[in-house]
């Protein structure tokens, strides 16, 4: 079994048991941005992982979701952030760097431009999110979609929450995506999900499930070590973590199951996904 995971802290609280041995798992992880993930999985070379729920949505045919585990917000996400250097609604034509690491936070970025604030900026296809934040104020653009530790280190340095916040004047305007469909919609949402393809065989499916799951309950009792290993990898303040990580959701309950519906109406009917319903590995 080769299974997928983002390197980031937000999964801390799904792999925190595995990574300790708390909880056994007979498989191979194999880390990496979930664009990279979703071509992995799209390749055939993993055989469940965390993905984007847009690639969940491009690709339904190929891929079973594993029941109630999800990355969700419902409100503010802190790790998916539009920063920029006026007001999003003064951004008509302006250059936008978009991160290449989330098709996700992408596509709600461009239904959020369309139906919320009424501009079409150009955007523009951007590397990795940025390794220094420092640079950031140099590059040739208005506004920077930024995911990940780096949008959660870069906002405590816009608020004076990080260390190194004197070095950076950065951006005026920032914009919690994770807030901003919400304040929308009215409904949470989910930017990753874990799927197995539909060939793996079920019950090597179904025992990766109840690891994952079963981790991910572990972590959720036992947030502050996990905040505590964040800052340390991070440099973000460990209240801010502990912040960070208990306003996320792991879990795809009825109402997230809701919210990535809706989001999924949205982009369908954008063009940018075909139509289908959510398919759910079978339970055991």
């Amino acid at each position: 079994m080769r299974i997928g995971r983002i390197p980031y802290i937000n999964c801390y609280p799904v792999y925190g048991a595995i990574d300790r041995g708390v909880v056994p798992l007979e498989a191979e992880l194999i880390d990496g941005v979930p664009t990279g993930l979703n071509a992995r999985m799209a390749e055939g070379s993993l055989d469940v992982s965390v993905i984007s729920a847009v690639e969940y949505a491009r690709a339904a045919d190929r891929y079973l979701l594993l029941p109630d585990l999800a990355i969700s917000c419902d409100g503010p996400v802190r790790s998916v952030m539009l920063f920029a250097r006026r007001p999003v609604t003064a951004l008509h034509g302006a250059r936008v760097l978009v991160s290449r690491s989330s098709m996700t936070s992408v596509a709600l970025l461009e239904l959020l431009f369309e139906h919320v604030w009424g501009v079409r900026p150009v955007l523009v296809p951007g590397d990795a999110e940025p390794a220094d934040l420092d640079q950031l104020e140099h590059e040739p653009h208005e506004a920077r979609l930024v995911i990940g530790d780096a949008a959660l280190i870069l906002g405590a340095r816009r608020t004076g929450a990080h260390s190194a916040v004197g070095r950076l004047p950065l951006y005026p305007h920032a914009y919690d995506l994770g807030a901003e469909w919400k304040a929308w919609t009215g409904r949470p949402f989910v930017f990753a999900v874990w799927v197995a393809q539909r060939a793996t065989p079920l019950a090597d499916a179904l025992r990766a499930h109840r690891a994952l799951a079963d981790s991910r309950d572990w972590g959720l009792a036992h947030l502050p070590a996990l905040a505590a290993q964040a800052e340390a990898t991070t440099g973000v303040p460990l209240d801010h973590c502990r912040e960070y990580l208990s306003g996320l959701d792991y879990r795809l309950a009825a109402h997230h199951q809701d919210g990535l519906t809706e989001f999924f109406r949205r982009l369908e009917a954008a063009g940018r996904v075909p139509g289908g319903e959510l398919a759910f590995l079978p339970a055991a």
